[in-house]
């Protein structure tokens, strides 16, 4: 089925009406807010088979996957829904006037924080539930207070359509603002442009390409009122294999990383796209293994043909570039639609020199780099860009010898992983899934866990306001409020 793009005048109304709902729904309780977002939860589990059906088909995904995706992305929902009801999220602060303080007397000012306004939501191509329509960006937006517009991604525009539905059932049920939110398709990128530039857009969630994450991120900064765009681009996520360890376990550190690479046909964002050791028998035994584990892969559709073209191109690139030699790779594709694993080599001296090397292929393709001793691993790290992960493959007693390593890693990642794999990304509060350019925008937020919400919120402060005027989180009526105010008393 096609969808027709929305026109500029579409784009204006949606974003005039999204204005509108904001100027109410900012103010509803965490209570509503939670029960608008519950029912979110429970209408796009109502869609039943039809939905798996539906993103099976425009994804070449399994049913395993996109029920799991299902679960993850209805979990989204009720962890914000539980997080806004419990209410501390708005991280507010109270400091009571001091009328007799000397030299001078100290005003009441509290504060919190508050939602930005009207947020576009930019489907994820590889992940068409739980970073889509309803997926971790919609929800954390919804929760923060703010009415959301989604462009659905093309290539599984079908079940962006369905969720919408699920979503305005839910807006329905609960008495929201119907433009609360709203759903547009776009497949070129005139709708894109005019929803980043339109002067309502307060903020923006995106997961895709390098390329498109910065065209967005340079038209909200073009504005005459510059907006945040928290967008997750490109990252290659590096593997640190240490010798010692490599020595003792090569062929069980090969076999897991094989699981990785191939993972989901390579697309996941997390995906290891680059290992790093130093030359010894125990990395020859790795290369040996790896290359056998991923030459047994049957190669798999990828998610749509533009990223099967894309991948294809990339990772012929790869192969092109001086000193690279092919490890291992699977049997070939049978069609243009599907990934052929992928592993290949290169000493780091010609890593160094060329900076096409460090670029991310997505999809099943991974790029060991040999390097002849410590200096030359050093060297690598710290030549590489940001990255969403960086992983350490070695035993604890080895970890502390190089802990000038590990903190060169830490500059350069969001989450750091001893002796696991990149590849899957829990969902809780203590998860950072954003690091440093070029692999977000914005280093300091998070686009997976609760803290996903302060993408959408700005602080706000109240100086000698009277109770009765104040929002309910900074009343002193408010037992939360009551329990910041003898905290932050105790601490002065």
């Amino acid at each position: 089925m096609s969808y027709t793009d929305a026109t500029i005048d579409q784009v204006d109304h949606a974003l005039k009406e999204a204005q509108r709902a904001f100027l109410t729904y900012k103010n509803f309780s965490g209570k509503k807010k939670a029960a608008f977002l519950r029912a979110i939860a429970d209408e796009i589990e109502a869609l039943g088979q039809e939905l798996v059906t539906v993103a099976m088909r425009e994804t070449n995904l399994p049913e395993a996957r996109i029920t799991g995706e299902r679960g993850r992305t209805t979990g989204h929902c009720r962890m914000f829904a539980d997080l806004v009801e419990e209410g501390s999220w708005v991280d507010a602060r109270i400091d009571t006037a001091q009328p007799e303080r000397t030299p001078l007397p100290r005003p009441d000012l509290r504060k919190l924080s508050v939602a930005v306004g009207p947020v576009v939501v930019f489907g994820a191509a590889n992940f068409p539930l739980a970073y889509s329509t309803a997926g971790g960006d919609t929800a954390s937006a919804l929760a923060a207070g703010c009415p959301v517009i989604v462009k659905a991604h093309p290539a599984h525009a079908g079940t962006s359509e369905l969720v919408a539905g699920a979503i305005q059932k839910a807006i329905a049920k609960t008495g929201m603002p119907q433009s609360v939110f709203q759903h547009l398709h776009g497949a070129g990128f005139e709708v894109g442009k005019a929803l980043v530039q339109h002067p309502f857009t307060k903020s923006v969630g995106f997961t895709g390409s390098l390329a498109g994450g910065k065209a967005l991120f340079d038209l909200a900064n073009q504005r005459p009122e510059p907006i945040p765009v928290f967008a997750e681009m490109s990252s290659i996520n590096p593997v640190v294999l240490l010798p010692d360890t490599l020595l003792k376990d090569a062929e069980a550190t090969a076999v897991k990383l094989a699981g990785s690479i191939t993972l989901g046909v390579g697309q996941f964002c997390t995906n290891p796209g680059l290992i790093i050791a130093i030359a010894n028998e125990g990395l020859e035994r790795f290369i040996k293994t790896l290359s056998t584990e991923i030459q047994k892969v049957i190669p798999a559709a990828m998610l749509h043909q533009g990223i099967a073209d894309n991948y294809a191109r990339k990772s012929a690139q790869a192969l092109e570039q001086k000193g690279v030699t092919v490890e291992g790779q699977a049997s070939v594709a049978s069609t243009s639609s599907q990934g052929k694993a992928l592993v290949a080599s290169v000493q780091a001296n010609e890593f160094l020199k060329n900076p096409a090397l460090a670029e991310e292929v997505f999809g099943p393709f991974s790029l060991i780099v040999r390097c002849k001793n410590l200096d030359e691993l050093h060297a690598v790290i710290t030549h590489l860009h940001g990255q969403l992960t960086a992983s350490l493959i070695g035993e604890e007693s080895e970890l502390i010898q190089h802990t000038a390593l590990l903190n060169s890693i830490i500059e350069k990642a969001g989450r750091l992983i001893i002796n696991g794999v990149p590849t899957g990304v829990e969902v809780n509060p203590s998860m950072q899934h954003g690091g440093p350019y070029p692999s977000t925008t914005d280093s300091r937020f998070t686009s997976v866990g609760t803290d996903a919400i302060k993408r959408f919120v700005r602080p706000v402060a109240f100086q000698n306001f009277p109770d009765s005027l104040l929002p309910d989180e900074l009343k002193q009526s408010n037992p939360l409020s009551i329990w910041r105010l003898v905290n932050s008393e105790w601490k002065k």
